[in-house]
């Protein structure tokens, strides 16, 4: 009996081969390199001087400091609260970020909405001015690159006003290059004005596992090829816009059933699968001139039979990515904080390991005076080189330049106001958005909902914490989003995990009402949410179930007649689906990942491009 993972690896392999994605093995020597097909305007011989002698006076802490991109908390670059300096002083040493940039000369800083960066988007530009202020007043002066993970969907640190869109597999789901290409070029120029010149998006990851805890709605889905084109219109948006890109996490972490926050996942590809399955979407970055790729933190044992991730792997970093793919842009860590890397080395030799690997740029390790105390060993002891660090240290300042931050790294209030949350942006949101809600079953007719027929509706579900700054409950936006449609419309939370004296309350109340909506979350075999849906079922009433982060609910649930999927429960991908629940809106979204038969899970339930319309 195949195992779901084989079925799911056979079904992608199929869809590459079918779109012409067949590429050499590993072992075949491509033509040339891919980064050959599409390249950003060679440096000048001038410009690499002026960073060699700007290197050149560098000093071996300064240019240990400058590979790693540090997290910091606070609001301001100076002027930290109480409880932020407290935390900062606790983790880093410091004070605030411009204490970090003095003591540890860093070359990026990566803003989270839990350590308080991203409050709002004037705030956001204040504190970008401060950070470069506090670099340029550096014995050294070196900007730095301040970085975030603004993937959008279900993974944005930087929330409302600023414009948010529809995630990864919901845009996969639409299937536009042009909407994932418009969605980059608007996020791109508002995170600009924001002062944050690097994303660490798109995910190129290629999700053929359902069982993935990680990767899921953050990928554009299963079919390689249709990924590839999807990361490289993000690439070019992205950058267009004046923004570093950055594709992750090669090798490609899609077929996993471990977090690497928490564990060290094995994907176990032969090099041929990986040639087919993970490889198009960073060949395709490559070829649309990315500027960054982030590492994985999972093991490949074709590729590396040390077993060391890849973060720490010298054959995955330089003998695949640099050396087959022909990549000589900037490799970026993921967060030296997660299990995956630091499960089998000590904080001391990770980051080490990471730059003799390939790595340029350290990410956020756990702890930075133990990282950069251990760099600075390795490099008087020999085992890194001078010249090493000079060869990185060229890439991260090239890249920096291309990014316009050694002519003017600062932003001001008018650029922010002009820019970020306008209503264009806002409307091109919306626009993209309607593109991508899956219809996956209708029978009967069930949708849409006729305000005359099902004008009482009760909206019932999970209300899943939202991720930063993107509004919610998500119960509650549907509900809202519903009466603004000309329904009546109530919200009941009764979460992931409903009891049975909430699956009675949902019951009692639409005893009251005409039908309902019931948002799901990742549904299991074992799942509460199961109980409740099969409650609402057995009232008569219509009952409309909505997938709100992986489409994959529907195998779980027997009896839902009417299914669709919004593949995040962000507000603009909710409204989108409630626009599409009342027949505003013609359901146009095609799955962009396969769904298996719960029972026979060689089976597919329904395969990918499946979608039905009005």
């Amino acid at each position: 009996m195949h195992s779901r993972r084989t079925v799911l690896t056979t079904a992608a392999a199929a869809a590459a081969a079918a779109a012409g994605g067949a590429t050499p093995s590993i072992g075949q020597q491509p033509p040339s390199p891919v980064s050959a097909a599409v390249s950003a305007p060679a440096p000048s011989d001038a410009t690499r001087a002026r960073l060699r002698r700007l290197i050149s006076r560098m000093s071996p802490e300064e240019k240990a400091g400058q590979l790693f991109v540090m997290r910091v908390y606070g609001h301001s670059a100076t002027d930290a609260d109480p409880a932020d300096a407290a935390a900062n002083q606790q983790e880093i040493g410091v004070a605030n970020a411009a204490e970090l940039i003095a003591k540890y000369h860093v070359g990026g800083i990566i803003y989270f909405g839990w350590a308080h960066n991203t409050r709002e988007p004037h705030q956001i530009a204040d504190l970008s001015n401060g950070i470069q202020k506090a670099a340029a007043a550096q014995r050294v002066p070196v900007p730095l690159l301040i970085s975030t993970d603004q993937e959008h969907g279900i993974v944005a640190r930087v929330g409302a006003p600023a414009t948010l869109f529809p995630g990864a597999m919901a845009l996969g789901a639409g299937g536009s290059r042009d909407d994932a290409h418009t969605a980059a070029r608007i996020a791109g120029e508002e995170l600009y004005a924001m002062g944050i010149r690097q994303d660490y998006a798109p995910d190129a990851d290629v999700n053929i596992n359902p069982a993935n805890p990680v990767i899921g709605v953050r990928s554009f889905g299963a079919d390689p090829q249709a990924v590839a084109r999807m990361v490289a219109a993000e690439v070019k948006g992205y950058q267009g816009a004046g923004i570093a890109s950055c594709a992750k996490h090669f090798p490609g972490h899609g077929d996993t059933d471990t977090d690497s926050h928490i564990g060290l996942p094995y994907i176990h590809h032969t090099a041929e699968e990986w040639e087919r399955l993970d490889a198009p979407p960073f060949k395709a970055a490559i070829a649309a001139g990315i500027d960054s790729i982030m590492t994985a933190h999972i093991v490949v044992p074709a590729f590396d039979p040390s077993e060391d991730p890849a973060t720490l792997s010298r054959p995955i970093l330089t003998g695949i990515l640099r050396e087959r793919l022909g990549y000589d842009g900037v490799v970026v860590t993921d967060s030296l904080g997660m299990e995956g890397v630091r499960k089998k080395y000590g904080d001391a030799r990770v980051p080490v390991l990471a730059l003799k690997a390939g790595v340029d740029q350290l990410l956020n390790p756990p702890d930075l005076a133990v990282a950069h105390a251990a760099v600075l060993k390795a490099l008087q002891e020999g085992e890194l080189t001078e010249r090493e660090l000079d060869a990185k240290l060229m890439r991260i300042l090239l890249l920096k330049e291309r990014r316009g931050l050694f002519k003017d790294p600062y932003t001001t209030h008018r650029a922010v106001d002009r820019v970020v949350g306008t209503r264009s942006h806002l409307a091109a949101a919306d626009r993209i958005a309607d593109r991508t809600t899956t219809l996956l079953r209708n029978d009967a007719g069930i949708l849409p909902l006729s305000r005359r027929r099902e004008r009482r509706v009760l909206v019932a579900g999970v209300d899943a914490a939202a991720p930063s700054g993107t509004g919610g409950p998500p119960t509650t936006v549907l509900a809202k989003a519903l009466t603004e449609l000309g329904f009546t419309a109530t919200a009941l939370s009764t979460g992931t995990a409903p009891t049975q004296r909430q699956i009675d309350e949902a019951v009692a109340a639409l005893g009251e009402r005409d039908a309902v909506v019931v948002a799901t979350y990742n549904v299991t075999a074992d799942s509460r949410q199961r109980k409740l849906v099969a409650a609402l079922l057995a009232t008569g009433k219509p009952v409309v179930q909505l997938a709100v982060r992986n489409p994959y609910d529907i195998a779980q649930l027997d009896g839902v007649r009417a299914a669709l999927a919004s593949y995040s429960w962000t507000d603009v991908e909710l409204r989108a689906a409630a626009r599409v629940i009342a027949g505003r809106r013609d359901p146009a979204g095609r799955l962009p990942v396969a769904i298996m038969r719960a029972d026979a899970p060689a089976q597919e339930l329904y395969r990918i491009g499946h979608g039905l319309t009005y």
